[in-house]
């Protein structure tokens, strides 16, 4: 459920939340556009979002998504993973909410502006779907503002930015602040598209409370042609952050996904964060090529102010039943020796597996067994999905093209259209 209806569901006014149709995402376009067609696949599951987990310290879980405490089990295969307990403002349901409410109330009456529906965005719950964000643009231009009976103000803006070879911006811009400017928030939509068959839908928000609590949030969904392949390709990403207000603790997190037409997949995450004298890092990537080849990789580490140092990191390759996997557990105490386990196996396609490993303590093993290999071959989540799941970006208009005019394939600018307003708290940097 998204945050708008979060909000809605609580209100004491008798109001009703719209669903906007859209046309089917799977349809022919002459003139520019793009074929889409979905794909027979053989199974698809969407993978649940992770907890808000946080510091790398804690109790034990299975899920490989959590952040390890890095200390592992005596495994010759692989590293066991540790879960980790919550930064104490991870969630938008906590003090961050609480403290927005109490400035911007859910539901005014009719009359008054737009009522913020930020809240800071969630640790781990990668890139949300385009109905989430429940994005409306005017059809004419708007400038207007006010000021509500608790004294806050508000501020909304549409327009359309035309450019060269069909270039179309359609865009909505909204804020506002507290009577005292304690708490203030922003947000923006767009969508854009040309006669490359280019289109794209985002959103950009940020906010900020009394206790000096901040947050910033991109997502963006863009489909387009690729120059090579000639296919056509759906890439979704999504960027998070947050910032505590009374305390040296914040947290960056940089999503993406991309698809084509015949299979190929890619996803990644990039992932930092810092609790007072803690910090930690961590780095994924998925990669499927349509034809059963595969690549998965994890690197995780973590630091103290006081010297200690702690990681894990593992990497899978697989294609037809044979491949490998192997992968390093590490830790470095202020005053002490590095110590780490690595291991491997290789798997052979025939029911063999080689299990090999040694640590700095003397430990090792390099066996046979036999034992069946078990890979992902597809994506939980693929083509058809994200076709199915991108209704609205796959329904944007482009200007009508003039006859004979043929454009390149060069896309247009992408992320939000120009605002002399920017977010209220640039990005962290996560080194």
């Amino acid at each position: 459920m998204s945050a708008a209806s979060r909000g809605m569901s609580s209100t004491p006014f008798n109001l009703r939340i719209r669903t906007v149709g859209a046309a089917s995402p799977l349809h022919h376009r002459n003139g520019g556009g793009l074929e889409l067609r979905r794909k027979q696949r053989r199974r698809w599951l969407i993978r649940c979002c992770c907890p808000d987990s946080a510091v790398p310290i804690g109790r034990t879980a299975e899920r490989a998504e959590e952040w390890p405490s890095f200390e592992a089990k005596k495994s010759p295969s692989r590293a066991r993973i540790h879960a980790t307990p919550a930064l104490p403002f991870a969630s938008s349901q906590s003090r961050f909410a609480s403290k927005q409410e109490k400035f911007f109330p859910r539901c005014t009456p009719r009359s008054s502006g737009p009522q913020s529906r930020d809240t800071p965005p969630k640790r781990d719950t990668g890139i949300a779907n385009e109905k989430d964000w429940g994005i409306s643009l005017a059809n004419e231009k708007v400038v207007e503002s006010g000021t509500n009976e608790d004294g806050s103000t508000w501020y909304r803006e549409s327009g359309e930015d035309l450019g060269d070879k069909g270039y179309r911006c359609r865009w909505t811009r909204m804020g506002g602040q507290s009577h005292d400017g304690s708490s203030e928030w922003k947000e923006t939509w767009w969508e854009k598209s040309d006669w490359t068959g280019y289109k794209e839908l985002g959103v950009e928000k940020s906010g900020r409370n009394a206790g000096g609590d901040s947050w910033w949030e991109t997502w963006r969904e863009v489909l387009y042609q690729d120059e090579w392949s000639n296919l056509a390709r759906i890439e979704r990403s999504a960027q998070k952050q947050a910032k505590s207000g009374t305390e040296n603790a914040g947290w960056y997190e940089n999503w993406w996904e991309k698809y084509d037409a015949k299979g190929w997949t890619e996803k990644g995450a990039q992932k930092y964060g810092r609790l007072n004298e803690q910090s930690w890092w961590e780095k994924w990537g998925e990669q499927y090529d349509g034809r059963g080849s595969v690549l998965k990789w994890t690197d995780k580490w973590a630091e103290t102010e006081l010297g200690t140092k702690w990681g894990d990191k593992w990497e899978e390759k697989f294609f037809a039943g044979i491949g490998s996997r192997q992968g390093e557990t590490w830790h470095v105490p202020p005053s002490s020796e590095r110590w780490s386990r690595t291991w491997g196996e290789e798997h052979f396609g025939n029911g063999k597996v080689h299990k090999y490993g040694k640590s700095t303590t003397g430990e090792s093993w390099d066996i046979v067994v036999d034992e069946e290999t078990y890979y992902e071959a597809d994506p939980h989540y693929g083509w058809a999905d994200v076709v199915g799941d991108s209704s609205q970006l796959l329904s944007i208009n482009p200007r009508d093209r003039p006859p004979g005019v043929y454009p390149n394939l060069d896309f247009g600018s992408s992320g939000p259209p120009p605002d002399n307003n920017p977010p209220i708290d640039p990005p962290l940097d996560p080194q």
